[in-house]
């Protein structure tokens, strides 16, 4: 079963994701970028659901950006979930690499079939 990482600071969103894949991948989740990055070494997950807007030193776009960098993980699917949907912060996810960009409030069954369809 594919791996993936949820990244969100927010409980609720990591639990309504779980329940949306939970049937179809193997999740973990982090709720900040520095958590996620030690995952993404360690657990090796084939993507990322990466909430943008998150406290620490590092935000969504950072992590996406580093994800890229790394020789180790620059292949991995990595979608942006963020309540930021104009069109600069569009831009900025796709310049950061980032393979897809969810607006809040999305739909977890279209983030479902968007990664089923990257993924297999």
């Amino acid at each position: 079963m594919n791996k993936l990482l949820i990244v969100d600071d927010q409980s609720d969103i990591r639990r309504l994701l779980r329940l949306t894949l939970g049937k179809r991948f193997d999740l973990i989740e982090a709720a900040d970028a520095a958590s996620a990055w030690e995952l993404i070494r360690h657990e090796k997950p084939r993507g990322v659901i990466l909430d943008v807007m998150m406290p620490g030193e590092m935000d969504g776009y950072q992590l996406c950006e580093r994800i890229r960098r790394d020789p180790q993980s620059k292949l991995m699917y990595v979608a942006l979930v963020t309540a930021r949907g104009q069109d600069e912060d569009k831009e900025r996810g796709k310049a950061v690499g980032a393979d897809d960009y969810f607006v809040k409030p999305y739909s977890p069954l279209q983030l479902l079939r968007t990664i089923e369809s990257r993924l297999t």
